[in-house]
Parts: C-alpha cells; structure tokens; sequence
C-alpha cells in the first residue's frame, strides 16, 4: 500500500532492473537531471562512471540537484525521506516541511563506529588526520576487539575527512545527514556484528534500524550454450584444477594507470595463469600495457565483456 517515489538521474534511472509488474502502480522514478560541471565527463552520473579523481565533482554535480529535490518535495506530501550522506542537504529541505528524515548508511556498523560521533564527523574525524591513527580501534569503543585497518587501508580512510572538489568532506556529509535525522536505516542484521550494532546507537543516541544484509536474488548461472561462456569454458578446460587466479575489480573499484600498469606487470611477472574480467567505465581513458596481452597470450586472458562470473567461480 505504500507508494514511493524514487529520485535519481536519468542514466541511473534507466540502469534500474525492471520493475516487476505487480509493484510498479507503487514506483514512481524522478528524473533530475545532473548539473553539468566543467572536468566532470560527458554523461557521468554515478561512481561507476568515473574514477576517484572525479568523484569530487561528481558530488558538486549531485549538489546541483537541491533546488529541484526541494521543489518535488514541496509539491510531493511525503510521509518520510530516506537519503544517504552524498545528499546532506536533504534533511534541510525535509526539516523546513515537517517530513520525517530517515539515514541510509551505505557502510557497516564498525565502519560508522571508527569514524566517531556526529560532531566527529562534522568536524572531519577531527584530529585524526594520519593512517597509523585508525591502525587500532578507537579509544571510544568499550568492548575488546582487534578490528583496525592496514596501512594502505588507513590511507584511504583518512580522506574520508578531507575536503574534495565539491567543497565537503564526506564525513562532513554524513555528520551532517545522520545529525538531522529521525533514525538511521543501515545495512545489518543482529546475528552480524551484534556489539559495534548496538554500538552506533549509543554513538548517535538515535534509533537504529537494521534493514538486513541485503542479498542479491539468486541468479541461475549462464546459459551453458551463450557464446561468451562456450569461449571462457573452453580456455578453462586447458588449465590445471585450481591454478588460474581470477581478478575482477568490479563496476565501484576503478584504479589509476598507475595502479593498472602494476597490477599488469604483477601478474605478468607471476608466471601464472590468469583470467581478467576487465570492464572500464566508458569515461575513463586508462589503458593495459603495450603489448601485455600479447605477452601473457594463452597463459593469460584478458575478458573485456560481461563476464557470467558464477560459471567461472563455479568451475
């Protein structure tokens, strides 16, 4: 009996699955066009679509948006709100028209628990500004535990209270969201992580709402005649039971030349075999090595379409 309405851009939008007959009388899906900013590329609306550089811009696009969220919201009489910490000026809007305000939290509990209070994270983890400062849990958690970070991880956390192109840090985005809201909804279950659960509730003095893990349905694997796995199975066939390493980064993880050169040259100095599922964002204009595939030819493959990864896992 619920209805929602669902706002996002138009490429997004059109990436959504179908939605299945019997539920779409309850979807509406709001188009709102992306503001175009100069250095952002051509038809990039999401993380999929460009690397870490530009992610920075991406949110200053996404800023954008405000005026014609607000404007739908007015004219909406929406019942609640659920936005996620890119959308930080959300609240604000919801707040100004007596809507309920409901956090989406993208990340798990002890991920949210390591960054802090809400005023930790509005003013950007405060002063934890190195990597060996997140290489031991937080003197704020009172229960033992050994989860911390690795260097290089600690590394990428540390710019999570950083300012980029937008303008905002990202903590300072969530500081913010999770500040103005009613209840944070975030991706868990009891039976995982019970103690940094509980936790965050403390951390936030706020409801939290446990939403589930959030499984993908279950996907029958590839037809067993398509053309793309007839190809794969063969090349797999060739190779030894247990022996070929497979490296998929996914549609989120896209590196630097820098980082794909040495992933390269690692595997090409590995001496074994290797299947590489190697999709790049359309906008990116990273590229292999000269000659890498060349050189890893029948040892290596490198697939640059979709790949039907649970025939390959399975295999």
């Amino acid at each position: 009996g619920h209805r929602i309405s669902f706002i996002s851009t138009p490429r997004n939008i059109h990436r959504l699955p179908k939605t299945p007959p019997h539920l779409a009388s309850s979807f509406t899906f709001v188009k709102i066009p992306l503001p175009k900013i100069q250095g952002l590329p051509e038809n990039a609306e999401s993380t999929m679509d460009v690397g870490p550089e530009h992610q920075g811009l991406l949110k200053k696009a996404y800023d954008g948006m405000e005026d014609d969220v607000a404007r739908f919201l007015r004219n909406s009489c929406a019942d609640a709100v659920i936005y996620d910490f890119a959308g930080f000026w959300v609240p604000s809007i919801a707040m100004d028209l007596g809507i309920p305000r409901f956090f989406f939290c993208i990340f798990p509990s002890w991920f949210m628990d390591f960054c802090g209070t809400t005023e930790d994270l509005i003013h950007e983890l405060k002063d934890r500004k190195s990597p060996e400062d997140f290489m031991s849990p937080p003197k704020w958690v009172t229960f033992g535990t050994k989860v911390a970070y690795k260097y290089y991880e600690a590394k990428l956390i540390v710019g999570v209270g950083e300012k980029n192109a937008s303008g905002f840090s990202d903590a300072y985005r969530g500081g913010i969201g999770i500040s103005q809201s009613d209840a944070v909804i975030i991706r868990h279950c009891h039976e995982f992580e019970t103690e940094w659960f509980n936790f965050l509730a403390n951390l936030y003095q706020k409801e939290i709402i446990p939403l589930g893990q959030l499984p993908p349905h279950f996907q029958e694997t590839e037809n067993p005649s398509s053309d793309n796995w007839v190809s794969i199975k063969e090349w797999l066939d060739t190779k030894t039971k247990g022996s070929v390493l497979y490296i998929a980064l996914g549609s989120e993880a896209t590196p630097n030349q820098d980082q794909l050169t040495e992933l390269a040259h690692g595997l090409e100095l590995s001496q074994l075999p290797f299947l590489w599922a190697f999709r790049k964002p359309a906008t990116s204009a990273v590229k292999l090595p000269d000659g890498f595939e060349k050189r890893t030819e029948g040892r290596g493959m490198v697939w640059k379409e979709w790949v039907p990864q649970l025939n390959i896992l399975g295999h």
